[in-house]
């Protein structure tokens, strides 16, 4: 019998829910004590009637979550960018006994990866969808795939921090580590609670978080509907796009000036920190921006950011570290 099945729902819901199996006996019914268990992601039901022991990781976002949960081990595959800057030595070096199938992407760095490849590693379970490998091409050969609610497509609920903790519980309950993930949330919880007194109260400092296209091209901004808002509220920063309530959009530079922030955390994926900075500021008329006159420009990889993920905690430590020192 194959370990997990994945069944087409038509629920709307971007967030995983985690349910008991209908049918199942009383030790289904319990969280923590056994399967199957059906979880609703992206509006799709995936149930599992054992915990996952071959996985594919097709985005890093998971990787801290199995980390804290002690299942690295079975991430039998993985594709994508893994920067070391990231993870600490002893996940690095989880990461390093991982066998690498691609880190090939296209102009707008998105994964390049064929369903063959994919495929060919038997997995019971893939993280992360990626443009040309979606949910449905891989349930059509049976194979499950869980992708970061925040990601989901047409999402629009709106991140917190909460979605963290929420989420570590999941992966707690679909890999059979319900302890461990209590206790990652516990200690989540403890750090966020430390950088909220850090940060203190508001600054009153505007800010804005921008995606700039290194060599030239189209600036991206995160609004309400990113986890670059609450990361900026945390901080005590307020957020220039605070009104709009995307998750991503396009950007002028005039645009930029009218709201004129404070403040610039520059997003990236990979390569030099020093272009991306000089993406933005090569602009013209970006020297008149307020962020950019007085040297409060940061630049952070991507994932520090976005999605919620513990990284989003390790981010928002370093925004605080690095604006409070040079208010």
């Amino acid at each position: 019998m194959k370990a997990i099945r994945l069944a087409v729902s038509a629920a709307t819901s971007t967030t995983l829910l985690l349910v008991a199996a209908c049918g199942g006996g009383e030790g289904s019914t319990a969280a923590g004590e056994g399967y199957p268990l059906t979880v609703t992601n992206c509006g799709a039901q995936v149930t599992f009637d054992a915990a996952p022991q071959r996985v594919v990781l097709l985005k890093s976002a998971a990787v801290p979550y199995l980390h804290s949960l002690g299942v690295m081990d079975r991430v039998t595959a993985r594709a994508g960018q893994y920067p070391e800057e990231y993870y600490d030595p002893a996940t690095i070096a989880e990461l390093d006994r991982i066998p690498l199938l691609t880190d090939k992407t296209d102009t707008s760095g998105h994964l390049q990866i064929s369903k063959e490849v994919v495929i060919s590693q038997q997995p019971d379970l893939v993280l992360g969808e990626v443009d040309n490998l979606s949910r449905d091409t891989l349930s059509a050969v049976d194979i499950p795939l869980l992708e970061d609610p925040a990601m989901c497509p047409d999402s629009t609920a709106v991140p917190t921090f909460d979605d963290i903790y929420a989420q570590m519980q999941t992966y707690g309950k679909v890999f059979d580590r319900e302890a461990e993930a209590t206790a990652a949330v516990t200690a989540l919880k403890e750090r966020m609670a430390k950088v909220r007194a850090e940060a203190g109260t508001s600054s009153g400092r505007s800010a804005a978080v921008l995606y700039p296209t290194v060599g030239g091209g189209v600036t991206y901004a995160y609004g309400t509907a990113s986890m670059a808002h609450p990361q900026l509220e945390a901080a005590g920063l307020r957020n220039v796009f605070g009104d709009v309530k995307e998750r991503v959009f396009e950007v002028t530079i005039e645009e930029l000036l009218g709201r004129n922030p404070d403040v610039l955390i520059l997003l990236y994926s990979d390569g030099d920190p020093t272009a991306v900075e000089q993406g933005l500021t090569g602009l013209p008329g970006a020297q008149n921006l307020n962020a950019v006159r007085t040297g409060n420009v940061m630049t952070q990889l991507f994932n520090f950011t976005e999605p919620p993920t513990p990284l989003s905690i390790d981010g928002l430590e370093r925004i605080v570290r690095r604006f409070k020192a040079n208010p």
